[in-house]
C-alpha cells in the first residue's frame, strides 16, 4: 500500500518537475534527442524538383511513369533510466539526499520523454539488479518510475556499474537514450561503458554532495561506510587524513571524466547542495552545438 506521505512527495515532485520541463526543457530534449532516422511512408508521382535518388524504381517500372519514395522521421524514441540506489545514495549532508534528486532527475527526463510521446523504462540497481520496468507510455506509468525511485527498498547495500550496464545492454536491444544516474563510487566499469556507449546513447549524471568533497574539521568523528557497514573513528583534525581524502576524491573524479571523454561520452555533473537546473540547461545547450 502508498503510504499518504509518499503519494505526497510524488505529488509534490511531480508538479515541481513539469513545471521545469513546460519552461524549459520540452523544446531543448525534442531539438537535442531526434528520432532514430527516417522511416518509409508511402510513394507519389514523382514532381519537378525531387530528388531523383527517391525514386522507386519497381513501382516506376510497373506505372510506367516515375514515382518516389515519401519518408517521414521516426519520431518515437525509447529512454531508459539507470539509477543507483546503493548505500551510499541515501547520503545527503543539505536539504535533500542523494536518492530524492536522483527520483527528482528522473521525473524531469520521463516527464520530458512523455511530453515528445517517447518510452521510459526503469532499472534499479546496486550490486545487483533491483528491479526492470519496461518502457511504456502515459503519466501513470512516468508516477510509478518516480515511486520506485523515490521509495523502493533495495536488497544490496554495494554498487557495481559494470553489472547494471551488462542488464541494460541485454535487455534493450534498440538504440536508446540512456541516462546512468550514480555517484559513480565504483571501479571496474572502464570496458562495458564503452560498449554500451557505442550501441546506445549513454549519458552519465553523477551525483555529488558538497561533504563528500571535503569534511569539516570536527575533531575524533565515528564514520560508517553505507556501502560495507564498516565503522572507523578518525581524526578530522588531522591534517594527513584531510589530505588523503582530498587526493582520494580528486583521483576518482578526475578518472571517470578521462573515461567519459575517452569514451565519448557525456556527463552532467549534479551537485545536490545546489539547483539542478543549470547543469541540465548547460547539457541540452552542448548538444544543441553539436547537431
Amino acid at each position: 500500500m502508498l503510504t499518504k506521505e509518499l503519494l505526497k512527495q510524488v505529488r509534490q515532485i511531480e508538479i515541481k518537475t513539469r513545471g521545469v520541463v513546460n519552461d524549459i526543457f520540452s523544446g531543448e530534449y525534442h531539438s537535442v534527442f531526434k528520432g532514430r532516422g527516417m522511416e518509409f511512408s508511402e510513394v507519389r508521382e514523382y514532381q519537378v524538383g525531387d530528388d531523383i535518388r527517391s525514386i522507386d524504381w519497381n513501382v516506376t517500372a510497373r506505372m510506367a511513369h516515375p514515382f518516389v519514395k515519401i519518408f517521414e522521421e521516426e519520431r518515437e524514441l525509447t529512454v531508459m533510466l539507470l539509477v543507483d540506489l546503493s548505500g551510499s545514495l541515501v547520503f545527503g549532508s543539505v536539504e535533500k539526499t542523494k536518492q530524492q534528486i536522483a527520483a527528482e532527475l528522473s521525473a524531469i527526463l520521463a516527464f520530458s520523454a512523455l511530453k515528445n510521446n517517447d518510452k521510459v523504462g526503469l532499472v534499479l540497481f546496486t550490486d545487483r539488479i533491483e528491479k526492470f520496468v519496461p518502457p511504456r507510455k502515459g503519466r501513470s506509468h512516468v508516477l510509478r518510475i518516480i515511486r520506485e525511485v523515490l521509495s523502493f527498498e533495495p536488497a544490496g547495500n554495494k554498487t557495481d556499474l559494470r553489472n547494471a550496464l551488462e542488464y541494460f545492454n541485454h535487455a534493450i536491444k534498440k538504440k536508446s537514450i540512456a541516462f546512468l544516474i550514480s555517484d559513480f563510487i565504483d571501479e571496474g566499469y572502464e570496458k562495458i561503458l564503452n560498449i554500451v556507449g557505442k550501441k546506445h546513447d549513454l549519458i552519465g549524471v553523477v551525483l555529488n554532495d558538497p561533504r563528500e568533497k571535503e569534511i569539516p574539521n570536527s575533531g575524533l568523528v565515528k564514520f560508517k561506510d553505507a556501502e560495507t557497514g564498516y565503522i572507523r573513528h578518525i581524526d578530522t583534525s588531522s591534517k594527513k587524513f584531510q589530505s588523503w581524502f582530498s587526493d582520494k576524491l580528486t583521483r576518482i573524479s578526475q578518472a571517470r571524466k578521462q573515461l567519459f571523454i575517452k569514451s565519448r561520452l557525456d556527463a552532467i555533473e549534479i551537485d545536490i547542495g545546489q539547483s539542478y537546473v543549470r547543469p541540465l540547461v548547460d547539457f541540452f545547450k552542448l548538444r544543441e552545438k553539436r547537431l
